[in-house]
């Protein structure tokens, strides 16, 4: 998949670096915050093997609250304008505003992940003049409310009706280098993501590439009984089922660690 200057080659699967310069991410919230760090730690992520860097400027945690515009760009600018010039991967900006989306795809960024799955008409328009791949992701609800009892009757079935619709959108509107991601932890219970995850390989009948982010997630946590900062093992044990079940990228914190496990994961699922 052509994005931007570089080709995404789905033949192994590609691990995705969260860069996060919020303050108050659910696991790695105010480390980075400050752009001298997070340009350093995007450097970091691409010596262990990250193969796309997610830069984000507002968190989508449960019960986070919405930001203007204006102080998302403020946060990720910086970064995006210096890191197009000293790294040598595509860079994906994780958000959900139009104007956010069109300035970072102008100054670098070659790759779109829209939590809301391309359900404002304007991303599509922003998208498809850019002709930047984007990431369709299914959420139940907003970060504020997607927690507060999210129910399915079929939650594989419906998140993939879901997609489904939003591909055909996209489709007519001049987009066709799409990513589906089912949006583990958005909207979901702890079952549902199990479910999605046991599951994956139903994605496939829609023909794109499957993005998971499982990493370091609650669902994890209320498994195992560890906090956020303890759930390395989890993560992997996840990250590697979903390799075997289908997934191409993987969105990750812990990039030299998962990009070892899709490494054995690969060899075992290509034998």
């Amino acid at each position: 998949m052509q994005c931007g200057k570089y080709i995404l080659d789905f033949n192994k699967t590609l691990i995705m670096g969260i860069l996060n310069i919020t303050p108050d991410s659910f696991y790695d919230g105010r480390i980075f915050n400050n752009p001298g760090k997070a340009i350093e730690h995007a450097k970091n992520m691409i010596s262990d093997g990250a193969d796309i860097i997610d830069v984000g400027g507002e968190s989508t945690r449960p019960g986070s609250k919405a930001i203007s515009a204006e102080q998302e760009l403020k946060r990720i600018v910086p970064v995006i304008k210096k890191l197009a010039k000293e790294v040598n991967v595509p860079i994906s900006i994780d958000s959900c505003k139009p104007q956010v989306v069109e300035e970072c795809l102008k100054i670098g960024a070659s790759m779109v992940n829209d939590i809301t799955g391309l359900r404002n008409s304007e991303m599509i328009r922003v998208a498809a003049k850019h002709k930047a791949p984007v990431i369709i992701m299914h959420m139940k609800g907003t970060p504020k409310n997607m927690q507060e009892n999210p129910a399915y009757n079929d939650v594989v079935r419906e998140i993939k009706q879901f997609l489904s619709d939003r591909i055909k959108e996209a489709k007519i509107n001049g987009i066709d280098k799409l990513i589906i991601d089912p949006g583990i932890g958005f909207g979901k219970t702890t079952q549902h993501n199990l479910e999605i995850l046991k599951r994956l390989n139903e994605f496939k009948d829609l023909k794109a590439p499957i993005l998971i982010g499982t990493s370091r997630k609650s669902f994890i946590g209320k498994i195992s009984g560890l906090q956020a900062n303890e759930r390395l093992e989890g993560t992997l044990a996840s990250i590697a089922i979903a390799i075997l079940n289908g997934a191409n990228i993987l969105r990750v914190h812990d990039v030299k660690e998962c990009k070892r496990a899709a490494q054995i994961a690969d060899a075992i699922r290509d034998a």
